[in-house]
C-alpha cells in the first residue's frame, strides 16, 4: 500500500512538473511575441499581455504546489530543530494545520468563491471568462491541501525523522 501511494505521488509530481514546464514555455513565447510586436512591428499585440499575465499566475501557483510537494519551500526551523523529537513532531503538525487552514480558507473557499462570482464575466481580450482564469486559486489550494495532508500523515507515521542542526552546507551559507 505504501509503495502504491509513493508511486501515485511520484506520477502526480511528474505531471505537475511537466505542466509547469509547458506553461513556462507558453509564457516565454507570449512575452517574446509581445516584445517583437511592440518593438519590431510597432503594433503591440493586446492579447499577449493579458495572456502572459494569467499564464504567469497559473505557472506560479502550480509551481508553488510542486515546491510544497517536495517540501522545498522556505522553512525557518532554527528553533524547532533544537526541540526533542516529540516536540518537533508537534510543532510540525501545528504548522501544517495552520497552513492547511489558511489554504482552505483563502485559496479553496475564497478563490472558489471569486471564480464563481467572475464566471460569467467575459474577458474583453481573451476567449475565456474571468472565472475560468481565476480557477488557478482553488485548484492550487486543492493541490497544496493534498500535499499538506500527505506531509501531516508522514509526520504522524512511526518513521518520522527529527531535524538536526547543521544540515546546511557551511560553504554555501557563507557566500
Amino acid at each position: 500500500m505504501k509503495q502504491a501511494a509513493a508511486a501515485v505521488e511520484l506520477w502526480f509530481g511528474r505531471i505537475l512538473k511537466a505542466l509547469v514546464i509547458a506553461l513556462f514555455g507558453v509564457l516565454l513565447l507570449l512575452v517574446v511575441w509581445q516584445v517583437f510586436t511592440r518593438l519590431v512591428l510597432n503594433a503591440p499585440s493586446a492579447w499577449t499581455e493579458e495572456a502572459a499575465r494569467f499564464t504567469f499566475v497559473w505557472v506560479s501557483f502550480i509551481g508553488i504546489a510542486v515546491v510544497v510537494g517536495q517540501k522545498a519551500d522556505v522553512v525557518m526551523d532554527f528553533l524547532v530543530e533544537r526541540l526533542p523529537r516529540q516536540l518537533q513532531r508537534g510543532a510540525d503538525i501545528v504548522a501544517y494545520l495552520a497552513t492547511l487552514a489558511f489554504v482552505l480558507y483563502a485559496l479553496v473557499y475564497g478563490g472558489g468563491k471569486q471564480a464563481i462570482l467572475a464566471w460569467g464575466q467575459s474577458n474583453p481580450i481573451l476567449p475565456v471568462t474571468q472565472g475560468q482564469l481565476y480557477l488557478a486559486l482553488p485548484i492550487a489550494g486543492i493541490l497544496f491541501s493534498l500535499y499538506i495532508v500527505l506531509h501531516i500523515s508522514r509526520t504522524l507515521s512511526p518513521g518520522y525523522s527529527v531535524r538536526s542542526r547543521g544540515h546546511e552546507d557551511p560553504e554555501a551559507a557563507s557566500i
